[in-house]
């Protein structure tokens, strides 16, 4: 790795969180976080770069002062409503005459046909995953190399971004004084931090709430195999608040992270809380304000539901991990699994390439981790020397030697 850190930048609606690791001989040392208030996004989509530009800017700046690392390239996210996924199928022949072994090269190949037939003219791959492969008669293998076959056939998913809107975030970026190194799907990033090897077996599901939008990943074995994104997330609770007690959004926001509990609580009829209006205090009944976000999470964990049931069956799912600020408000988790039917649980920081440095850092007590899961998540992937749901695909060798080199071990594999 040439350069000796890791910068990790997770833009939402609501808030921008950084992540930035010191490297020393090729073993992260030291994390350094910060995070400000977005402006210029909504949905995950760019609506004012000059706003944006200014909060990047804002937190970079101070992430450099405080870690004293000089800050040029950032691995950063992308979701929301210009996230496409699709699936693309390709079939390439192994040999004229009966059968070969499996390598790496034809694998390669393989992916590299089906990307190319998946591609599209507006719109850019951010990640190709494997779903399965098919030799001759035989179908879902996960790994063929080795095996023997006449073809070979790969399902190919796709997770792709608007070209367009790649564009005005890396035009964001290098307005910013930064370069784009990597990008990844926030979903599949944040998966990253929060899967261990227990949650990597059967049919697991990641439910990240934002401030406008909710992801729901779908893994399988490990694997990524689906998305499904909606437009709602915690401003919903925010926003009913905001219309039904008539006050500022803002004093509607401290309401709901002060006193926003979710549920059928017993709460004295005259318990009252004060919240400041222009020049005086206005008492508001902590009871209306439970049952205002209570019929308003209700709605949001139905619309959860009805998403999840399109994918798989209720009943097939092992795990269920929900991150997000949302998730952490008191009542939440539970209402959920009543609305499911099924067991869901806070997800928590798992991966050991981050996990022992980051209980040293008191930012992150409490459930203030989950500000900084998805960055977290991408400097976990960006310390990988091969993504495990990211497949190689085939680039021609230029160099003879290595095209020698190349064939003989393929010559090998298939007769030794």
């Amino acid at each position: 790795m040439k350069n000796n850190y890791i910068c990790a930048l997770d833009i939402g609606s609501s808030k921008i969180a950084a992540c930035v690791a010191e490297i020393r001989k090729g073993n992260l040392v030291k994390l350094f976080f910060d995070n400000v208030a977005s402006s210029g996004v909504k949905e995950g989509i760019i609506v004012d770069s000059i706003d944006l530009i200014k909060a990047a800017s804002k937190l970079l700046k101070g992430l450099k002062a405080k870690s004293g690392i000089n800050i040029k390239f950032i691995y950063t996210n992308i979701s929301g409503r210009d996230i496409l996924t699709k699936h693309s199928r390709a079939i390439i022949p192994l040999a004229e005459r009966g059968n070969k072994v499996i390598t790496m090269s034809d694998i390669m190949r393989v992916n590299e046909q089906a990307r190319i037939l998946g591609s599209g003219l507006e719109e850019e791959i951010i990640h190709l995953i494997p779903s399965s492969y098919t030799i001759d008669s035989k179908s879902n293998i996960q790994d063929p190399i080795g095996l023997y076959s006449h073809k070979l056939e790969v399902d190919l998913f796709l997770i792709c971004g608007k070209l367009s809107s790649i564009q005005s975030l890396s035009r964001v970026i290098n307005q910013s004084g930064y370069e784009i190194k990597d990008l990844f799907f926030s979903g599949f990033a944040t998966s990253q931090a929060v899967f261990n090897r227990e949650l990597q077996g059967g049919l697991n599901l990641l439910c990240d709430i934002g401030s406008d939008i909710t992801e729901v990943s779908v893994f399988r074995d490990g694997v990524l195999k689906d998305i499904e994104i909606l437009n709602l997330g915690g401003d919903n609770l925010t926003e009913q608040l905001c219309q039904a007690l008539k006050i500022p959004l803002d004093f509607a926001e401290d309401i709901k992270r002060s006193y926003g509990a979710i549920g059928e609580y017993q709460i004295p009829e005259d318990k009252e809380i004060l919240v400041r209006k222009s020049d005086f205090y206005k008492p508001i009944k902590q009871k209306l304000v439970s049952q205002v976000i209570t019929s308003s999470a209700k709605l949001i964990c139905s619309s959860i539901k009805e998403a999840v049931e399109k994918r798989v069956p209720l009943y097939e799912i092992n795990n269920f991990l929900i991150v997000g600020r949302t998730a952490a408000l008191e009542g939440f988790i539970e209402t959920l699994e009543n609305t499911l039917g099924i067991p869901v649980k806070l997800g928590r920081l798992t991966n050991p390439r981050v996990l022992s440095l980051t209980n040293q850092d008191n930012i992150l007590s409490g459930e203030r981790y989950l500000t900084y899961l998805t960055s977290l998540g991408m400097v976990c992937l960006a310390t990988q020397n091969k993504l495990s749901l990211n497949m190689p695909v085939y680039q021609p060798t230029k160099n003879l030697v290595l095209k020698l080199v190349n064939r003989f071990k393929e010559v090998y594999q298939e007769y030794f």
